[in-house]
């Protein structure tokens, strides 16, 4: 039997600034095979994953004792550019990941650091497009992908290094079905030669099927759990909403729209769209990564200007969220981040208040980014959702949640909906979907259309 890929002995580490370690005394081997990785947020998911290849302690600094062999190399001491040659990491937040404008130069990003003949590099990048069938974007520039493309343009770049152990941080939370099975198919395609594949993942219905192993991180402890079992097993129960009776008014309306990046003809996403919504309501979007869900949403936010047609958006705040999170916390606290949304909109509302209701109130100290991938989620929500909007865009809001941070955000939106706010969600979670649409709208090929009650 092949000896394990990557073995921790005894390892606990805490981030700077904290006094609570973020892993405790971990002892673990990861051998070949697709080992997923399970857990509520906060709880040390992505700590261990980046310990794999040399991020904690090196980059993020902070105390760590024990010690740890990856892939033949120790990931304390080993320089982090040797260690990515044979350990490859995946971030939850890839927008931070990118280092070339366009797709096929990312992804050949590291094969040109390692010195791979052109020739060599250039079948390595046409292979790792068509095994994700992401053939079609090899020329587009990354800033105009969409959050799911963006993940798999990256998971590209590092299976195209054939790295030993692969470490991927919520892989699916952006992806469609057909995203979410390319990125499976892969993972045991690697799986399959002898590598070991790590996957932190909140929705573990589609990996959890061909997993090997299932290990459950909470409070810094690493266990092994079954692989079997009501508490692992297909996604969340569905909450059913609170029945909302939307008036004949229109809070926003979009008229023969085409929408698409600014200032390149011929570039729409979008075509003929017409769409209206009224206060209290919530729309659903849905469809394939690339069909215009957060082109849609730009749009009507007033973000991009439409190539034609008109876009109406009602009196008062119009609330946005990103894809990235990070795009909006830059202040030293949570608290910080709420108390200035509120002081902009003249609300009364209590900033602890906003934080209690996404779980947040022991964090409201911590500086943003510092915080878990869903624990940032989770602020930059509170500090969107503050003070009322009356329009409210929320783009993949569940990325990197659990089931408790989804629940709160049920709660939040219910709230709004109940005092006017008008809602437009995207989104590829099928839970926050039925549990939140009073309409859906499915996008795709250029259109828009309205699904089916």
């Amino acid at each position: 039997m092949a000896g394990p890929i990557a073995r921790l002995e005894g390892i606990t580490y805490t981030y700077p600034g904290t006094d609570s370690p973020s892993l405790r005394s971990v002892d673990l081997e990861i051998g070949p095979g697709l080992t997923l990785v399970a857990g509520n947020s906060g709880g040390g998911k992505s700590t261990l994953l980046r310990l794999f290849d040399g991020l904690v302690p090196q980059f993020h600094g902070g105390r760590i004792s024990g010690s740890a062999t990856v892939a033949g190399l120790d990931p304390l001491r080993t320089a982090i550019p040797r260690l990515a040659q044979r350990v490859g990491l995946v971030f939850q937040d890839v927008e931070t990941q990118s280092v070339y404008g366009v797709v096929e130069r990312e992804i050949a990003f590291g094969l040109e650091n390692v010195a791979m003949p052109r020739a060599e590099m250039h079948d390595r990048v046409d292979e790792i497009l068509a095994e994700l069938s992401v053939e079609h974007l090899r020329g587009r520039r990354l800033t105009t992908l969409s959050g799911g493309e963006r993940q798999l343009v990256q998971l590209a770049a590092v299976l195209a290094l054939r790295p030993e152990l692969v470490a991927l941080d919520e892989p699916t939370s952006q992806l469609d079905p057909e995203g979410a099975e390319a990125v499976l198919a892969a993972c045991l395609g690697l799986a399959r030669t002898g590598r070991a594949v790590v996957v932190a993942e909140h929705r573990l219905a589609t990996l959890l099927p061909a997993a090997d192993r299932l290990l459950r991180v909470e409070d810094g402890r690493v266990e092994e759990e079954a692989l079997a079992g009501p508490s692992t097993v297909g996604p969340a129960p569905r909450a059913a909403p609170h029945p909302r009776s939307a008036g004949t008014a229109t809070a926003w309306e979009m008229r023969g729209v085409a929408a698409g990046p600014a200032g390149r003809a011929g570039a729409a996403i979008l075509e003929g769209v017409t769409l209206a919504g009224a206060p209290g309501e919530v729309v659903v979007l849905t469809g394939p990564n690339g069909s215009g869900k957060t082109t849609l949403l730009r749009t009507l936010a007033g973000l991009l200007a439409p190539l034609a047609g008109t876009v109406r958006r009602p009196e008062g705040r119009t609330a946005y969220l990103p894809q990235n999170p990070g795009a909006l916390l830059h202040l030293p606290t949570v608290r910080a981040e709420v108390a200035l949304t509120l002081r902009r909109t003249g609300h009364p509302g209590s900033p602890d208040a906003m934080l209690a209701a996404f779980g947040l109130a022991a964090l409201g100290d911590r500086y943003p980014r510092d915080l878990s991938s869903g624990e940032r989620q989770r602020a930059a929500l509170a500090a969107t959702l503050a003070g009322a909007p009356t329009l409210v865009l929320l783009d993949e809001p569940t990325r990197g949640m659990d089931t408790a941070a989804r629940s709160s955000l049920v709660a939040a939106v219910e709230v709004l909906t109940a005092g006017g706010s008008a809602v437009v969600v995207a989104t590829h979670d099928e839970t926050l979907a039925a549990a939140l649409a009073d309409r859906t709208i499915l996008l795709g090929k250029g259109r828009a259309t309205e699904a089916a009650r």
